[in-house]
Formats: structure tokens, C-alpha cells, sequence
């Protein structure tokens, strides 16, 4: 009984606040820096499809699969904290052993040189 009250109670609140932040949310007018492409107040200039280095979307892809090595290496900081396995540790290693191999890697192919020497 005290389950279902609880999942009733965190129902209504999300529904509250959804309903809360949809109501705000409303446009209320037409804005034209709102509506525009780029909101960084430069007029766009060009073609949708205009060409941009290859380079900011390495650098956009790398930063992606670090920042999801930092959310998957949280569970081993908690794992420390609590208590120490064997089969913990060991895995923790063999995961940050990937990830330097593969950052060395890219290091050593030239990916994370911003300029060309």
C-alpha cells in the first residue's frame, strides 16, 4: 500500500511539473532572434550546406566518448568506496587499459592536433 501511495505521489508531482513548465514555456509572441537559425545573434550567412573542418567533428565525437568513460568509471568510485572485489578492480583496469590504448592511439595518429604541424 505504501509503494502505490509513493508511486501515485511521484506521478502527480511529475505531472505538476510538467504541466507547470509547459504552461511557461508558451510563446508568447514572435521573437526574431528566437526564430532565426543561430541564436548567437550573428546573421547566418551562407548555405546550410556550407563545408566546416573535419577536425571540430572529430573533436566533437571524441569528447562524446569520454564523457560516457566518465559516466560508466561512477560505478567503480562507488565500488571503492563501499568495498573492494577482485573482479571489480580487475575490470575497472582492463576498462581504463582500453581507454589508453585508444587515447594513445589517437595521440599518436594525430587526432587530437588541433592544427597541422
Amino acid at each position: 500500500m505504501m509503494m502505490s501511495l509513493s508511486v501515485a505521489f511521484v506521478c502527480l508531482v511529475s505531472f505538476l511539473f510538467t504541466s507547470v513548465f509547459m504552461a511557461l514555456g508558451e510563446k508568447r509572441g514572435l521573437d526574431r532572434e528566437k526564430c532565426s537559425p543561430y541564436e548567437c545573434g550573428f546573421e547566418p550567412i551562407g548555405s546550410a550546406r556550407s563545408s566546416f573542418s573535419i577536425r571540430f567533428f572529430l573533436v566533437a565525437v571524441l569528447f562524446v566518448v569520454f564523457d560516457v568513460e566518465v559516466v560508466l568509471l561512477m560505478p567503480f568510485a562507488f565500488m571503492f568506496y563501499h568495498g573492494k572485489s577482485v573482479l571489480g578492480v580487475l575490470s575497472c583496469m582492463v576498462f581504463l587499459f582500453i581507454l589508453f590504448v585508444g587515447l594513445f592511439h589517437e595521440c599518436r595518429e594525430g587526432s587530437l592536433e588541433w592544427v597541422n604541424q
